[in-house]
Order: structure tokens, then C-alpha cells, then sequence
């Protein structure tokens, strides 16, 4: 399947700026993925279907601070997207409440992209 073959996306979005191991930012983005998708499951259930038979695309963007993850945050929200806000329990590397990344969608791709499309691969 080539990339104009997806209608539908997830993206997760990270703090670049939280000083974290490559593993705990991978376990952050896994909380976000699992926790945007069941919020699609529950909310928008035709996109969550359609997410799975295309394949689950996922993609993986930075923000360099906070005030950045909640702005887009509150984008996806005004347009009615699925969204998840992870926040670490703070047992490992960083303070309880830090919030690492946004997961938003599963949803169609041109919706997500009008939150995302400004913004850089990690």
C-alpha cells in the first residue's frame, strides 16, 4: 500500500525539549497510540475501522515545548478528533504530570493534517 493509498492516520506528536531515554520516549508514544485509538473506538468507531483495514498508519512528530502540545491539542479537539494527552506517573526518569505527547486520531488524514502539517519527523 503506497502512502496516497491511506485515507485514514494517527499521529503522535512529542516534547523534543523533555530530557528522556529513547526507550521512555517509545513507551510515552505507545501510551498515546493505544490510548488515541481507544478513543476513536468510542467515539468514532467508522474511522477506528477503517484505521485497522488500512493498516494503522502512524506517524511521529516533535514540538520543541508544552505550550505547543496543548495549542494543537486544542485544534484537534475544535475540529472533533480523537485525542489523547499522556502524562508520565513519574516512576522512572521524570517528575509525576509531565506531559510527554498528544496522540491524535485515528481520524482521516485530511482532517489530522490541518492540526499537523507544519510540523517535523522525530
Amino acid at each position: 500500500m503506497s502512502k496516497d493509498e491511506f485515507t485514514f492516520t494517527q499521529n503522535i506528536v512529542v516534547r523534543v525539549d523533555l530530557k528522556i531515554s529513547k526507550g521512555k520516549l517509545c513507551g510515552q508514544v505507545g501510551h498515546a497510540a493505544v490510548s488515541a485509538a481507544e478513543a476513536a473506538r468510542r467515539h468514532h468507531r467508522r474511522w477506528w475501522n477503517s484505521w485497522m483495514e488500512e493498516g494503522q498508519r502512524k506517524v511521529i512528530l516533535k514540538v520543541n515545548s508544552l505550550m505547543e502540545l496543548h495549542r494543537l491539542k486544542s485544534m484537534a479537539e475544535e475540529l472533533g478528533l480523537p485525542v489523547a494527552l499522556v502524562e508520565d506517573r513519574g516512576l522512572t526518569e521524570i517528575p509525576p504530570g509531565t506531559v510527554t505527547c498528544l496522540g491524535i486520531g485515528p481520524a482521516p488524514i485530511k482532517l489530522v493534517d490541518r492540526v499537523t502539517r507544519l510540523l517535523h519527523l522525530i
